[in-house]
């Protein structure tokens, strides 16, 4: 009999999860389902993928509250020998109230569900991942961990939006996320580069999702994220930083609707919506299309611009890091960002680059450049183990 830690990372077409055991804290599963709502996929590793693995079909056209469900029936069912102690839950927006890993009760739940506004493509998501959690393991505790919280360490300004201060006190600022990654990252590169992790340091998260953090001491000093998950970097299908007078023209003189500039700016942009072909990087590398190449020239300009003001807050740069599925998986789009870096003394070793080896600049680069994989899932076990063990002490 084993026991374990369930980590449930819910997104906008997906659920990552995974099981922990608890003590060592070690992986007894981790895996992914991708294409909610449209064509459900599971992928699992781990020793106890094979038992997951053989439950009933997932439902292909379900939405994030089926397939979670079809996944907690699975573990429970699959899986008998694993008694649960704690869930840990990926939660997108904890506001202003929330800047650590909190136990969820009803009060709790009710203050998440009263952000919704602020994440609506991925708090919904995550809040249902809860509930789900609950009707099976009514007296589980749960933990929600936020991917805003590694930011409140930021300095007052970098928080601000130049709005009417009532705006600013009402909590119109810039909350920045992809904090759970951030934090983990921040936690092991001084592996890799000793002291130097203490520097000033840039985590490129580049997913279907994307953003940038300036660190200083392993601390947040400034993201390119804000108020919501919009802005900053172009991104898979999300527009990222846009003049707000854009916003204006399409309501006045298009005539849409608020839902229609929504579904616009967060489904129908960035990659898809320059090369009209996908928003998937490694579709548009195998494209000959001349769209394709010029999305992923866009992408690489933003991404160098956006970092360029994040060397400016933190004063110059001594290690930049590239993470998440298309800054671990591509090649090329490192290589064209890292070529409007050549100002900073940045160089790559192309071989290096190309097997995607943990270190990829040059001898002669004047600053640490490294390919780290993220585990939030990982971040989120340690902060259910050690609150699900207080709480049951």
């Amino acid at each position: 009999m084993s026991s374990a830690i369930l980590v449930l990372n819910a997104g906008s077409s997906s659920v990552k999860f995974a099981l922990y055991d608890q003590r060592p804290l070690t992986p007894l599963l981790r895996g992914a389902i991708d294409g909610i709502g449209n064509s459900a996929r599971v992928d699992a590793s781990g020793p106890c993928a094979a038992a997951l693995l053989a439950a009933d079909a997932l439902p292909q056209a379900g939405s994030h509250e089926v397939c979670t469900q079809w996944l907690l029936d699975a573990i429970r069912e699959r899986l008998p020998k694993i008694t649960l102690q704690a869930a840990g839950h990926r939660v997108v927006h904890g506001g202003a109230t929330f800047s650590a890993p909190t136990r969820i009760d009803d009060t709790v739940l009710r203050q998440l569900e009263a952000l919704t506004p602020l994440a609506p493509n991925h708090q919904p998501a995550n809040l249902a991942a809860i509930r789900a959690v609950t009707a099976i393991w009514p007296e589980l505790p749960q933990i929600a961990c936020f991917d805003t919280s590694f930011h409140r360490s930021q300095p007052r300004l970098a928080q601000l939006f130049a709005l009417p201060r009532e705006l600013i006190d009402a909590g119109i600022v810039r909350y920045g996320f992809h904090g759970l990654s951030y934090e983990y990252l921040s936690g092991i590169l001084p592996d890799f580069v000793g002291d130097r992790a203490n520097a000033r340091v840039v985590i490129a998260h580049l997913g279907h999702g994307a953003s940038m953090c300036a660190l200083r001491e392993g601390r947040s000093i400034a993201t390119t994220m804000g108020f919501t998950t919009l802005d900053g970097l172009m991104m898979g299908s999300r527009c990222g930083a846009l003049d707000a007078g854009v916003v204006l023209y399409l309501l006045r003189e298009k005539k849409m609707s608020v839902d229609q500039v929504d579904r616009m700016l967060n489904k129908q942009s960035g990659l898809l919506g320059v090369s009209t072909i996908s928003d998937d990087v490694r579709e548009l590398e195998a494209s000959s299309d001349a769209r394709a190449a010029e999305a992923l020239q866009l992408f690489a300009y933003r991404a160098a611009r956006e970092l360029g003001s994040l060397v400016a807050a933190l004063g110059g740069l001594d290690v930049l890091v590239f993470s998440a599925g298309i800054g671990e998986h591509s090649a090329s789009t490192r290589q064209r960002i890292c070529r409007y870096l050549q100002w900073l003394g940045v160089a790559l070793d192309p071989v290096a680059n190309a097997q995607h080896a943990t270190r990829i600049s040059a001898e002669s680069s004047a600053l640490d450049v490294l390919v780290i994989p993220t585990n939030e899932e990982l971040v989120i076990a340690r902060a259910a183990q050690t609150m699900g063990l207080a709480q049951s002490a």
